[in-house]
């Protein structure tokens, strides 16, 4: 059996912004091409596969465009897709019905059955090679909220709950597979020692929350499918347990980035070889500074010029780095000025003022926008502006229980 795995998708989203469907499609063409070179029986794609809960009409256009394109291509193909916590669960699922006449399972929540018991049916997928023959079953792990794992007989507490959806899980695959057939779990999750972006990945761990453990997965796993982490990399050195990463680097952190889909083979419920796939760039994202404005503006005069030839689409987004002694009210005029004609498109100015240090003194300090700060870490800077002194643990844990409600209220198409 061969999979894809990919994740992290972020349909919808802009770059300060820009929008970024040019790179999106261009991503999803590459992608279609190698479904028909590699042929696999299996794509998986691990969540955050819009940017946000309410994504605009155009994204959710490029998915199911896409879906059915990969369906007239490949009608063979099974297409097993989960909700991360960018997506709303409940919009993953509503055209799930429709998704599964083209081989498409669409997984946004756990539900549990009156009696209190997980409901393990949805969850388990048959995996089918183009002869019918099942050949595994993908374990389908959406993003798990607490109001999904707490309670009921599961308690107040959120690990273990998420660890007794997984042991549930596990359990359940392990009795309905037939020998020889390979358990593919599939999750959005924030495994314990992932390296994570600076600022394009939304927090999972929330209040004294930990990041899950790879022992969430035990050896009865042949590979798990991870979503969340923007970075590809080994869950624990395992060959078995990865980050595909996503496929365009969704902030200026992401620059030296390699993207990539994985490429699975699997003999019976043997791993043979995982293999990176590198999509191509369509656009670059370039930097230029940290450095004073002097020679800053020197630097972006000798930036290339515009072919007028070339695609402007494929024009790289760029962010502008400044050092300053003191503020200067014309600072955008000057930067733009210095970058007519040039071959990039202008996306964010971030300016700091020199000699930064101790942060004493406000001319000291760096500037920071609010677009880099998380939630948690702007209500920190809050409060302690107004009381003077760093917020308690439980007071962020009452914060981060109230942010979790208004999240899960807009999730509500």
């Amino acid at each position: 059996m061969r999979l894809f795995h990919t994740s992290d998708w972020h349909l919808g989203q802009n770059l300060h912004g820009q929008e970024r469907d040019f790179e999106h499609r261009s991503f999803l063409q590459w992608l279609l091409a190698r479904l028909a070179e590699r042929k696999p029986d299996v794509l998986l794609i691990a969540g955050d596969i819009f940017d946000t809960v309410n994504p605009p009409v155009k994204a959710q256009e490029q998915l199911y465009d896409f879906i059915v394109s990969a369906h007239d291509q490949s009608p063979q193909l099974t297409i097993v897709m989960i909700a991360g916590n960018h997506d709303s669960g409940s919009r993953i699922e509503l055209p799930a019905p429709l998704m599964r006449r083209l081989r498409t399972h669409a997984l946004g929540r756990v539900l549990w059955l009156d009696d209190g018991v997980l409901d393990v049916e949805r969850l388990l997928l048959p995996l089918p090679n183009a002869k019918g023959k099942v050949l595994g079953w993908c374990l389908a792990l959406p993003f798990l909220r607490p109001a999904e794992v707490t309670g009921l007989t599961l308690g107040d507490n959120y690990l273990r709950g998420i660890g007794q959806v997984h042991e549930m899980l596990i359990a359940a695959a392990n009795q309905k597979r037939k020998k020889g057939q390979a358990l593919i779990a599939i999750s959005h999750a924030h495994m314990a020692g992932g390296s994570v972006s600076e600022d394009s990945e939304r927090s999972l761990i929330i209040g004294n929350v930990e990041a899950l453990p790879a022992s969430l997965f035990d050896d009865t796993i042949t590979y798990v499918a991870l979503g969340h982490l923007h970075k590809p990399q080994r869950v624990n050195g395992e060959d078995r347990i990865r980050y595909s990463g996503s496929p365009i680097p969704l902030s200026f952190s992401e620059i030296g980035y390699p993207h990539q889909i994985l490429e699975i083979d699997c003999e019976g419920d043997k791993l043979v070889s995982v293999k990176p796939l590198l999509i191509p760039r369509a656009v670059n994202l370039q930097r230029v500074g940290p450095a004073p404005l002097v020679e800053l503006l020197l630097q972006l005069k000798a930036l290339p010029d515009i072919d007028l030839l070339a695609d402007i689409d494929r024009q790289p987004w760029l962010e502008v780095r400044v050092r300053l002694d003191e503020p200067q009210p014309d600072l955008r005029n000057q930067i733009e000025s210095a970058l007519t004609g040039k071959a990039v498109r202008l996306v964010r100015i971030a300016a700091e003022y020199a000699g930064k240090g101790s942060g004493d003194d406000e001319n000291e300090r760096e500037l920071i926008e609010l677009d880099q700060l998380s939630p948690q870490e702007l209500f920190s800077r809050a409060w302690l502006d107004n009381y003077g002194s760093e917020v308690d643990e439980q007071t962020l844990q009452d914060f981060a229980s109230l942010l979790q409600d208004v999240q899960l209220e807009s999730e509500q198409p």
